[in-house]
């Protein structure tokens, strides 16, 4: 089990992950939400949309490229989203995103991690809502962020992974905003580059 990771926090992604991390998978996690009424009948509630994106930034802080719902795959074919999931039915990580560190270009900086909620909904209507990064090699959680306890926002720039020399470090920037989408944030991530 990895770190529950706190707003501001800076680790190493080698040194957590013990050494020779090649491959790791941000996972987005939440429960779809359940039919209200008597016994679970009659009224419906409406579905939680969570996104997962990442947006890639070269050595100038220059956004390059981005992978979400809409663009599956990183340009250079390093990052992969394995789908959009509309609902959060099923066990397990309902989005993940997979970054192969070891073909990310030398030029890229930073990879910078968010979550949307694309319908709306504020954290504190999701539950059990929760991102993590997993070493690929062995499914060993790095480390993990709860989003259900962020109260009335929509949204969060969960993380950015980033270029120290021959090694990579993770910043938990753990900031909420609001927006459908990554896009939305951009004003938010840059001051974080």
């Amino acid at each position: 089990m990895g770190i529950n990771l706190a707003k501001g926090q800076k680790i190493s992604l080698e040194k957590e992950a013990g050494g020779g991390l090649s491959k790791v998978i941000m996972g987005l996690a939440w429960d779809a939400v359940k039919s209200g009424g008597f016994f679970g009948f009659g009224k419906k509630s409406p579905d939680v949309d969570l996104d997962a994106s990442c947006v890639v930034f070269d050595d100038q802080n220059n956004a390059v490229d981005a992978i979400w719902f809409r663009q599956l795959q990183s340009k250079d074919g390093s990052i992969t989203h394995t789908g959009d999931n509309r609902t959060g039915d099923g066990d397990g990580d309902d989005e993940q995103i997979i970054v192969d560190l070891s073909k990310v270009p030398s030029n890229i900086k930073s990879l910078v991690f968010t979550v949307n909620s694309f319908t709306g909904q504020n954290f504190s209507q999701v539950e059990n809502a929760t991102c993590r990064l997993l070493n690929a090699a062995n499914n060993q959680e790095i480390a993990r962020y709860n989003l259900s306890t962020l109260g009335p926002h929509n949204a969060q720039i969960m993380v950015k992974l980033y270029r120290h020399g021959s090694d990579w470090k993770l910043h938990a920037i753990g900031e909420i905003g609001n927006g459908r989408t990554f896009g939305e944030l951009m004003p938010q991530i840059t001051p974080h580059l």
